[in-house]
């Protein structure tokens, strides 16, 4: 697998569990977390840990989000300088094989 591969993989999980986290937040009464049994879990730790959970674990992926595309784009960066190919160096006079003739030169039709 390529670096390009894992970071992807690795920004579309981090990605999902952001939604996941976000949607199941209980904002102003309603959403998904009653919906989906959220009551439940409520009492099994407390509504005031079970918020401050949701709410740390929503600034942690948040901020792993970022760090990954921005890791991932000092690694692109990197990669494709390190790919420039060495055969043309600015230093070097290239000479082209097939020089162009100039065509000012008129054709008369006397």
């Amino acid at each position: 697998m390529s670096s390009y591969s894992i970071f992807l993989i690795l920004i579309i999980i981090v990605a999902f569990l952001l939604v996941v986290v976000i949607m199941v937040q209980n904002p102003k009464g309603g959403g998904l977390s009653s919906s989906f049994g959220g009551g439940g879990t409520q009492q099994l730790g407390g509504v005031k840990q079970t918020t401050d959970f949701l709410d740390k674990s929503t600034w942690y992926l948040g901020a792993t989000l970022i760090g990954l595309i921005l890791l991932s784009n000092i690694m692109f960066t990197q990669s494709e300088k390190s790919l420039e190919s060495k055969a043309l160096s600015p230093e070097e006079i290239v000479v082209d094989p097939n020089p162009n003739f100039s065509t000012d030169a008129t054709t008369s039709d006397e």
